[in-house]
């Protein structure tokens, strides 16, 4: 007479998981890189037209219509700019989950499951809300010291349920 015991552990044979994507984590270095060249580039398009015809105004013109004029010049040519670096961002991140730079690192944002990132997540969560939480003291640090954790995941990319991985 073979009766089971109720109170006896499951004996179901559990299988590894294994990691099938392959996702390599993307170097802390090449992130910090990335995002210091993506200010850059922000920088060159946008601010530096504005800042180039300020300065010609403020050299060729004294105070006056001259100057105003080529200011409202450069904040003209740095929406512009503003523009087409909002129109290249966007096209990167829908195409690929990357930056300006990200691209030229060869680094991108990925879902922590490893599927595609849209633009709202990216968008709403990793900028909008991380932004959002700035104004928390020290909490930019904070966010920024996470990346040194195992997984490499600053809190945006849990916010967002990011990680960012090689390209």
């Amino acid at each position: 007479m073979a009766t089971t015991n109720p109170y006896a552990p499951p004996q179901a044979h559990v299988a590894d998981v294994i990691d099938s994507l392959h996702l390599s984590a993307a170097e802390r270095g090449t992130r910090l890189a990335a995002s210091i060249l993506d200010g850059i580039v922000f920088a060159g398009m946008v601010y530096v037209p504005i800042l180039v015809s300020a300065a010609v105004a403020g050299s060729t013109s004294g105070p006056g219509t001259g100057f105003s004029a080529a200011l409202a010049f450069g904040i003209g040519i740095g929406l512009i700019g503003f523009f087409g670096w909002c129109w290249l961002t966007i096209k990167f991140v829908k195409a690929n989950g990357q930056s300006i730079a990200k691209k030229m690192l060869h680094i991108k944002v990925v879902r922590s499951d490893g599927t595609p990132i849209t633009l709202g997540r990216l968008f709403w969560l990793r900028n909008v809300v991380n932004g959002a939480l700035a104004i928390i003291p020290l909490y930019g640090l904070i966010d920024v010291l996470f990346i040194f954790a195992e997984q490499r995941q600053c809190l945006h990319d849990k916010l967002a349920d990011t990680i960012v991985i090689v390209a």
